[in-house]
């Protein structure tokens, strides 16, 4: 590089002059100094530029840099909470089932008890029925039948009492 060059250069001539007695002071060629800033000023802007463009660089390299990492870490947290959001979806939807599960159930338990207290209904309804037919239909019939007997009875009891009268009729030859 010829900026350290010449500023070496510089270091020299401080280092080569006559110093001023009880001054701590050097004395040098201005000129000579004049022309070697001069020459540190025309090598600067190469330098300044290679300095600048390698500062650019790097400050681009960690812009792209920190730009990747954001993007990697915001790809990591969506996808992260959309795992979570299926895990979530997974846990509703298998809590929902246990639910529907759990009702239906219920929902059948509630028919077949329905159900049996319906046909429980019918029958006792129609046990009542018969019942009613049995003391209506039955309790009328067996009188009928208790009549008809103790009619028949009563008619074979004249008919015996009219054959023994002619039978004594027929005895006394009357």
């Amino acid at each position: 590089m010829k900026v350290l060059d010449l500023l070496e250069e510089i270091e020299e001539i401080c280092d080569t002059s006559a110093g001023v007695p009880l001054m701590n002071k050097i004395m040098v060629d201005k000129a000579e100094l004049v022309e070697i800033v001069g020459d540190i000023r025309k090598a600067m802007p190469d330098e300044i530029q290679q300095a600048q463009f390698i500062k650019d660089e790097r400050e681009r390299i960690l812009n792209d840099a920190k730009e990747e990492y954001e993007t990697i870490i915001k790809d990591a947290e969506q996808r992260a909470e959309m795992l979570v959001d299926q895990n979530e979806v997974t846990v509703r939807a298998k809590q929902r089932a246990r639910e529907i599960e759990e009702s239906a159930a219920a929902g059948a338990k509630q028919l077949k008890m329905s159900t049996y207290d319906y046909v429980d209904k019918v029958l006792y309804e129609f046990q009542e029925k018969m019942e009613y037919l049995n003391t209506q239909y039955f309790g009328e019939m067996f009188t009928n039948l208790q009549n008809t007997f103790k009619g028949i009875d009563d008619r074979l009891s004249e008919n015996r009492n009219e054959i023994r009268e002619l039978s004594y009729r027929t005895q006394m030859d009357e």
